[in-house]
């Protein structure tokens, strides 16, 4: 017996459903498990309870995901599903949790499974996470999705409704923003330490897969693996032949897949900036450098500015985003010579200037002798070890002791960020935003964007949940 019919042997395809009952149930939205209140709510574990989980997506990230969670006190997990299973990323996982039941259709294990899982973890890549969202909230599942949340603009938008709508916890995997950074810049936005910001310069220039890639098309077709459902991964982009400059983990650097090195690095170094300055969505997005500009996948390089207006007190702030392998930010002169790591920010207010990395990375002023000097002032702050982390913070929400620090109404605009950003890297030139209709003024092109290709005939129901 070939691998394959082992590892499947627990694997049904959708065709094999009566599609035609389950999609009137999706396009309903009232494909609701047992345990779920009459309302379509979602259900609250208690304490005491076991939280079932379903990891979608078991390679790579995927793998980290299903292996962190699974090592909580608080979880069974009970289903694994991934497009490619069987492969060699996924042997790993399959091996270590026996008794999980296998799928290789999101779909597929919802419909069998409904009654038994309470979560899901979604570690697919972004142009996947909006389907296997909307359907499990739909249900009333929790979901914990890896940043970003989607690959448009408007999907994002979808899915936070969805949260509102279902009630269900939801929590972006942008893991620092349960740590240190985090409850460093709460207390210090509201002692006043960080206020008052006007600049910030973020940075990631470390390689990217595609960086020397010389691309005029999508790729000439390459034999599919026989573990891979190719059509199944695809989800509700349109399909394209085979390549490995697809999958496995290529992706992220074509525009309908990923969303680069801005959405891959953006949700760990802006997250707290975003969230504790008020930022929402910029009114003006320019694209100020592109190095090998390329229909198909992000630049070699690139420097994005983006234009926050003033909120309340604050004052307008300007973000610029520098990277590339040589496409080094600007450093001020607080640096004095102090070595910069290859993804970090600095953040510029009216009196001061903070130097930070990524994650769960504190800031601190520049120069030291300035950070020296205000020491007796700055408000000391319980850090990530006196905090539950950011997958035990998701857990707890699940039994409904904390909130999920980035639940989708806070993560999701800033994702938007990131996918403005991402058209500003595909176009070029300068994007005019209207925070009020979430529009793009006088671009035709650019504003399609936001909401992207029109999904597969087969994928359009999971837009009207």
């Amino acid at each position: 017996m070939s691998h394959k019919k082992v590892v499947n042997i627990k694997t049904e395809c959708f065709s094999t459903l009566n599609r035609r009952t389950f999609l009137k149930s999706v396009l309903a939205a009232t494909v609701v498990p047992k345990a779920v209140g009459v309302s379509g709510n979602s259900r609250r574990v208690s304490p005491n309870e076991k939280i079932n989980l379903a990891c979608v997506g078991i390679a790579h990230q995927g793998r980290n995901m299903t292996r962190t969670f699974g090592n909580k006190d608080m979880t069974n997990i009970v289903a694994l599903c991934d497009v490619d299973l069987g492969s060699p990323d996924t042997r790993e996982i399959l091996e270590s949790y026996p008794d999980a039941k296998r799928f290789q259709d999101f779909r597929v294990m919802l419909d069998k499974m409904g009654n038994e899982i309470d979560g899901l973890i979604i570690s697919t890549p972004d142009h996947s996470h909006f389907p296997i969202a909307m359907l499990a909230m739909s249900m009333g599942k929790h979901v914990f999705i890896e940043k970003p949340l989607a690959n448009t603009f408007e999907e994002t938008e979808l899915m936070m409704a969805a949260e509102r709508k279902y009630k269900v916890a939801a929590q972006m995997g942008n893991q620092g923003h349960s740590g240190n950074n985090y409850f460093q810049f709460e207390s210090w936005t509201k002692e006043g330490i960080i206020k008052d910001v006007t600049k910030v310069t973020a940075f990631m220039n470390s390689r990217r897969v595609w960086h020397d890639w010389e691309i005029d098309g999508y790729p000439d077709y390459e034999e599919i693996p026989d573990t891979l459902d190719w059509d199944l991964w695809h989800a509700t982009v349109k399909k394209r032949p085979y390549s490995s400059k697809l999958h496995p983990g290529n992706w992220r650097g074509w525009f309908r897949y990923g969303n680069g090195a801005f959405g891959d690095w953006g949700p760990h170094i802006l997250d707290t900036i975003h969230r504790f300055c008020d930022l929402g969505l910029p009114t003006e997005i320019e694209a100020v450098k592109r190095d090998g500009p390329n229909p198909y996948i992000f630049p070699q390089a690139s420097t994005i500015r983006f234009k926050f207006p003033a909120r309340g007190s604050m004052p307008p702030v300007e973000i610029t985003w520098y990277d590339g392998q040589e496409n080094k930010p600007p450093l001020p002169d607080e640096f004095e010579g102090r070595e910069v790591r290859n993804q970090g920010k600095i953040i510029y207010t009216k009196d001061l200037v903070f130097y930070g990395g990524t994650h769960g990375d504190i800031v601190r002023i520049i120069p030291e002798d300035r950070m020296r000097e205000m020491a007796s002032e700055l408000p000391r702050f319980a850090g990530a070890a006196e905090h539950s982390d950011h997958y035990d913070n998701f857990l707890l929400a699940i039994k409904g002791q904390e909130e999920c620090r980035s639940s989708l109404d806070i993560s999701g605009p800033l994702c938007q960020v990131f996918c403005l950003g991402s058209i500003a890297q595909e176009l070029g030139g300068t994007l005019i935003f209207d925070r009020e209709t979430k529009k793009i003024k006088d671009n035709k092109i650019a504003n399609d964007l936001l909401t992207g290709p029109s999904p597969r005939k087969d994928w359009q129901q999971y837009y009207k949940l």
